[in-house]
């Protein structure tokens, strides 16, 4: 599990780094920060007029090759069984796995001793097992 390397190393460009908010959400508490595009036909905000923040719109999109690329490097596939981590065996340098929440002890054993085997990256390999080797002690 140690040893495998991410293959890109292109850096992320976060175009907007704060999170979008729902227009009056800073002024009433009814509205929730959720975002919501405004429809209103004289809104100043949706017109895009000085002094609104900034509106939600295509050109804040992220960069194709580093969307949904992890911190690690890595991207993100889920695992529920351990034959699902022989899909990952030729994309191990791009891709790694995350191991369902809702196997059982026995099963995440199975996948993490496999994955080691194969040599394949598991963002939460060391969860629940680490508890269990502590119970025995």
């Amino acid at each position: 599990m140690g040893g495998v390397r991410p293959l890109s190393n292109k850096k992320k460009v976060k175009k907007h780094a704060k999170k979008w908010k729902r227009y009056h959400s800073w002024r009433y508490k009814r509205v929730p920060e959720s975002w919501r595009r405004a429809h209103g036909i004289d809104s100043g905000f949706r017109r895009k007029m000085r002094g609104y923040p900034d509106i939600l719109g295509i050109g804040y999109g992220t960069n194709k090759q580093t969307r949904h690329v992890l911190p690690n490097g890595f991207r993100k596939f889920l695992v529920r069984k351990v034959e699902d981590l022989e899909l990952l065996l030729m994309n191990n340098r791009s891709f790694c796995g995350e191991i369902a929440k809702t196997l059982s002890l026995r099963n995440k054993d199975a996948i993490v001793r496999r994955a080691q085997e194969l040599n394949v990256k598991l963002t939460n390999g060391k969860g629940r097992l680490l508890s269990k080797e502590k119970k025995d002690d």
